[in-house]
């Protein structure tokens, strides 16, 4: 079982829950603006968060989806965002809600080992 991982805000994820799918693709970016999905792996997600919001980031309000690919309906792509560079998993469709194994916070806490199932629908 392999994990990929999103980076998103608390409210977007909420949000997700409720439609029963999670389309935005970065920030402020959506699915249908990208055509995917941004994600990372374990190793790449300390670089991207830090791109994205900052190191530390100026916010509280961010967590880490943590995705099991085989339950992802769409495909899946590790492509580099340029030519020669590292590849990063893009999911091309949206992301069920029940593919997200565990939500985490970031930056991580000290008891960061303890994952938090997400809450069942």
């Amino acid at each position: 079982m392999a994990h990929i991982l999103h980076l998103t805000e608390r409210h977007l994820w909420d949000e997700a829950r409720a439609a029963g799918s999670y389309e935005m693709s970065t920030r402020d970016r959506t699915l249908l603006d990208e055509g995917f999905i941004h994600c990372s792996l374990p190793h790449q997600l300390p670089h991207v968060a830090a791109l994205l919001y900052g190191s530390p980031p100026a916010r509280d309000d961010l967590v880490v989806l943590v995705i099991d690919e085989d339950l992802v309906d769409a495909t899946i792509r590790y492509e580099p965002p340029t030519p020669g560079g590292e590849v990063f998993p893009h999911i091309y469709g949206p992301l069920p809600v029940s593919a997200v194994v565990a939500v985490e916070s970031w930056p991580p806490t000290e008891n960061a080992e303890a994952r938090t199932p997400p809450p069942t629908l």
